[in-house]
Formats: C-alpha cells, sequence, structure tokens
C-alpha cells in the first residue's frame, strides 16, 4: 500500500480534468510533523514546479507533496513559475501549512499552461478526502501516470519501522534522474531534511540514476523523501543500518518497475560491468552500452549481436576521452554463457529468446563496477512518442 504504509500518513487522488478521464491529482500528506529532503533533474532546463521544491526545501521541513499528471508545467515562463506557488499555497491553505511545508510535482506534456481553472477547484475534494489505507495510496499512486501502463508501488518493514512509496515513468527516462516522479514516506525518526538527504542520495544513486529506458533527461525528475518519525523506534547504529537498506530495497523495486514499464518495452536487460579501472569508468560504460540504440533494437529482435555491445563499451565517454578498455582482455557473458573470452569469440550462440537479459561485462583492468537497466527499443515505442501529445 506504498506511501500510507508507514504510520502518520495519508494520500489521495482524484480526478480534476487535465487528462480527459483519468486520475490527475494528488496529495501526500504527512499528519504530524515530518523532516523531508528531494533529489531533481541535473537538465539545464527545469520546469517551474522543481525550482519551486528547491527553493521550499531551503525554508522549511516539507509535510506534505502535491502531484499532477499530463501537464509538466515546464517551459512555461513566468506565468509556470506564478501557477506553481498558486498550486502550493492553496493546497497549504487546504491542509492548514505554510506554503513552503508543500511540495509542488508537475509530470507531462512539457510547453503547455496548466488549466488552473480545473487544478485549483479539484484541490478541495482531493484534500477532503485524505485517508489512510491502501486504497488511498493506490489512487495517489495511479493519479501520478502517464504513459505508464501499471501504478508503482513499493514497501520494505523494518525492525519497529515502514518504508513506502510509490513512483512514475515509462519514457524521457534517462538519469539523471532517470520523466521520473518518486515519493517515499517512512516513519523513521530523521532528526532533519539534510539527514534525510545522506541517506536518500546514495540510494537514488544505484536505483534511478542507474535506469534508461530512452537516454532523455527529464525536466521534471524529483524524488522526495518524507519521515515523520510516527513509529516511534528508538534510533541505533543498528535500526539506521536497516534503515538504509529498507530505503535502497524501495528504491531499487520502484526503479525496476519504472524499466519494466518503459513505453513499448518487451525486454528488459541488466547490464553489468566488473572489472574496470573504477566503479566512475563502469558506470560510464554500463551506461554507454544501455543507451546504445542498436543496442536495444537487438533486444527488442533479440538477436545477440554482442559486437555491439563492445562497440559501446569502448566508445564509452569519460573524462574528456574514452573509459579504459583493452580488448585482448575482455570476457562478455550474455546469461551466463561466455560469448567472448579474452578478446576471442568462442562461436557460442546463446539463448536471448526470453523477455529478460543479463549481459556481464568484465574488463579485467580494476575492481570498478556497475550495474544499469535498461530495455528494448520497439515499434510500440515509437508509436507512443509519435503520437504523445495527440
Amino acid at each position: 500500500m506504498s506511501v500510507t504504509a508507514p504510520k502518520g500518513f495519508i494520500a489521495n487522488g482524484v480526478h480534476a480534468g487535465i487528462r480527459r478521464q483519468k486520475l490527475d491529482l494528488a496529495i501526500v500528506r504527512s499528519t504530524v510533523p515530518a523532516v523531508g529532503a528531494g533529489m531533481f533533474t541535473i537538465n539545464r532546463v527545469q520546469a517551474a514546479p522543481v525550482k519551486l521544491c528547491k527553493e521550499s526545501l531551503t525554508l522549511a521541513e516539507p509535510m506534505a507533496v502535491v502531484a499532477n499528471s499530463g501537464n509538466a508545467n515546464a517551459c512555461t515562463g513566468l506565468r509556470g513559475d506564478i501557477d506553481a506557488r498558486a498550486i502550493q499555497a492553496e493546497t497549504a491553505r487546504l491542509l492548514g501549512l505554510r506554503s513552503e511545508q508543500v511540495l509542488t510535482l508537475s509530470t507531462g506534456v512539457i510547453g503547455q499552461p496548466l488549466p488552473m481553472g480545473r487544478i485549483l477547484p479539484a484541490l478541495r475534494p482531493c484534500a477532503d478526502g485524505l485517508a489512510l489505507g491502501p486504497d488511498a495510496g493506490r489512487l495517489a499512486a495511479e493519479a501520478i501516470m502517464t504513459t505508464d501502463l501499471r501504478s508503482k508501488q513499493s514497501v520494505a518493514e523494518g525492525p519497529g519501522f515502514t518504508v513506502g512509496g510509490t513512483a512514475k515513468g515509462s519514457g524521457m527516462i534517462h538519469p539523471n534522474m532517470a520523466t521520473m516522479l518518486a515519493i517515499v514516506t517512512t516513519d523513521y525518526p530523521l532528526a532533519s531534511g539534510a539527514e534525510a538527504f545522506a541517506f536518500l542520495q546514495p540510494a537514488v544513486h544505484e536505483s534511478f540514476n542507474a535506469i534508461t529506458v530512452d537516454g532523455d533527461c527529464s525536466t521534471n525528475d524529483t524524488i522526495v523523501l518524507l519521515a515523520n518519525g510516527a513509529s516511534g523506534v528508538e534510533r541505533t547504529a543498528e535500526t539506521d543500518a536497516a534503515f538504509r537498506e529498507c530505503l535502497r530495497a524501495v528504491c531499487a523495486d520502484l526503479s525496476r518497475q519504472v524499466v519494466a514499464d518503459g513505453e513499448g518495452a518487451t525486454v528488459v536487460a541488466e547490464v553489468r560491468v566488473s572489472g574496470a579501472v573504477n566503479d566512475d569508468e563502469a558506470r560510464a560504460i554500463a551506461q554507454r552500452i544501455a543507451t546504445s540504440p542498436l543496442v536495444k533494437t537487438a533486444l527488442f529482435g533479440h538477436d545477440a549481436n554482442w559486437g555491439r555491445v563492445l562497440s559501446s563499451a569502448g566508445s564509452a565517454p569519460y573524462g574528456g576521452g574514452y573509459a579504459h578498455l583493452d580488448p585482448e582482455r575482455v570476457c562478455l557473458k550474455y546469461n551466463g554463457i561466455v560469448v567472448l573470452d579474452k578478446g576471442a569469440p568462442t562461436g557460442v550462440e546463446p539463448d536471448v529468446s526470453g523477455k529478460t537479459l543479463l549481459i556481464e561485462l568484465d574488463l579485467d583492468l580494476g575492481d570498478g563496477r556497475f550495474m544499469y537497466l535498461t530495455t528494448d527499443f520497439s515499434y510500440e515505442y515509437v508509436r507512443i512518442n509519435a503520437d504523445y501529445r495527440s
């Protein structure tokens, strides 16, 4: 039941009329004081709600999140900034909070003004319907979907506390952060937003920042963590470690769901690079392979055309040049089957007919390693994005 699983969190999702029929407006709120943190897209073009979230987090600890789908409120100029603030202010008024205690999230079409005449009136029924339980969490999860085929929810239980989360994402998925929104809640006690960020950052690095669907970095990517301490659990080094693992588990689960629901996806591939000079170079190579259109189209064709993997790996941008790779030391496996050993082909044709694929590349140069999730490029992906605005 995702965001409402931890104690002290309520949620709701309603149809505001931004989209034709589907739910498109959600609120998630802590009923007791909370602290929180956020991570955001590094795209130079940032949506109005992203800029407002960043500002708000410097002014107060967040108590609630309001999110809409169907319209990104990005590239909308001064009007977009005013609209984001109006949504924040009205949500805060309805919840009895200060404006800066409400974080605003948007996702959808870029370059169109928000239909404020529909959104502002819909905030009251959304706020009035805030509730506990799995149905409330489900409504919020569904209200942030765009081209997603299914909602994305996750829960992890720790010793005396809970971490829950919901995310949306199907296209325009690429770090940093892999269009994606995510809201994570917990009743674990954290002291400040700075502490929340210290836990959130590594969890995001290993999950939402290690996935790609189409190689396009969104204008709206946001992940928010709210922690209210309502569990009453006593903090120790052991419980901190358990919380860290639960947070990582929820982020990893949600990010995997995002990739599996990638626009038009028929294959999910896990790219594991090991033996690199360092982790950063391993990441660069894994990302290059995972974003290669030639690799992704081969995935769609269930073709073990592994030369495309090697070609991509050898041209991975890093440090103003390319990441280190010695072709005569490389070992490559498809689903555990060695197809290249110390730079020499084995002549074995692996079975790649399934819906999942594991690609393992060992560079034999050092201890660096990184894992990336990606999908294929299908005919359906082209259709979805060719018709997106219609």
